[in-house]
């Protein structure tokens, strides 16, 4: 460079002060929309089936082997021992519900790979993290299946777990980008007992079925009429006059991981297995024309 010569600025796209700035953010949504769908393409997933439900559950061996440690310690009757036997033995409990969304997830994937299609049919999905996520990824994985991780970037880091198939590990900065992903390619969700998150994803694809906002059928499971029933009534919102009685439609509750399959196999084979499709509606940038 000579004398006086001003030094070439960086190209746009290049720029990573600019591209991490509040400028920059309609680029950065943009790359939480095209990335994934360039990897979809790429892994031929025409379409999934979405496990929502608690990070907190772990599988039967782990909350066993935890009790027991924490009985080989000695001392727990009351205070705060008591109290902390009394956890162990909940995640003993609700660890149920993590084999039976690891069950389920591999009667679904067993079903699904065997469906002659040009493209993946139904491939588990979940939010990429520990609990139920794990266990349908697990599930999947166990019946040789691909399956898809759709992680979130927190202050607290939620790592991926070990069962997403590593071409199909995302992580997302945006929830609202996520969310479009979990419903985008979705044609049904299983929900088993969650918090917080979980109620948020299951209201909002009800609310979007409810108001007729989704180009195309998504089969709702509501896995354990236990633990829901004891939180939702929903009758009594039909009663109160706040949802009609045929919004009771848009979700079946299901208590074992068989009758969940069942319903999903059928309702899928209904819906979305029907007379082969012309090839111009196969390609996937025509997936657009029947989602949300």
């Amino acid at each position: 460079m000579t004398d006086g010569q001003t030094k070439r600025a960086p190209l746009a796209y290049k720029n990573e002060t600019f591209l991490q700035s509040p400028d920059g953010r309609i680029l950065r949504i943009l790359s939480e929309y095209a990335e994934p769908l360039a990897r979809f393409r790429r892994e031929q997933i025409q379409d999934t089936v979405v496990f929502f439900g608690s990070a907190r559950f772990h599988s039967r061996s782990v909350t066993e082997k935890n009790l027991a440690a924490l009985d080989a310690g000695g001392k727990l009757p009351g205070g705060d021992g008591g109290r902390r036997r009394e956890q162990a033995l909940a995640a003993v409990d609700m660890a149920r519900y993590y084999e039976d969304a690891r069950r389920l997830a591999f009667l679904l994937s067993q079903w699904s790979m065997h469906i002659p299609a040009r493209r993946r049919r139904f491939v588990v999905t979940t939010g990429g993290g520990p609990g139920i996520m794990e266990a349908a990824n697990l599930g999947a994985k166990e019946a040789g299946a691909k399956t898809i991780g759709l992680n979130i970037h927190l202050p607290f880091e939620q790592v991926p777990n070990p069962y997403i198939t590593p071409s199909l590990n995302f992580e997302f900065h945006y929830f609202f980008m996520r969310k479009f992903w979990f419903a985008y390619l979705a044609k049904a969700l299983v929900i088993f007992p969650g918090g917080f998150g979980t109620f948020d994803e299951l209201f909002e694809i009800l609310t979007l079925a409810q108001t007729q906002k989704l180009a195309k059928k998504i089969l709702v499971v509501i896995y354990g009429s236990e633990y829901w029933n004891r939180l939702i009534n929903f009758q009594a919102m039909v009663d109160a006059g706040t949802i009609s009685s045929e919004d009771l439609e848009l979700f079946k509750i299901v208590d074992s991981p068989e009758e969940g399959f069942e319903f999903l196999r059928d309702g899928l084979t209904e819906h979305h297995l029907g007379p082969e499709p012309k090839r111009k509606a196969e390609a996937m940038p025509e997936i657009a024309k029947t989602n949300p």
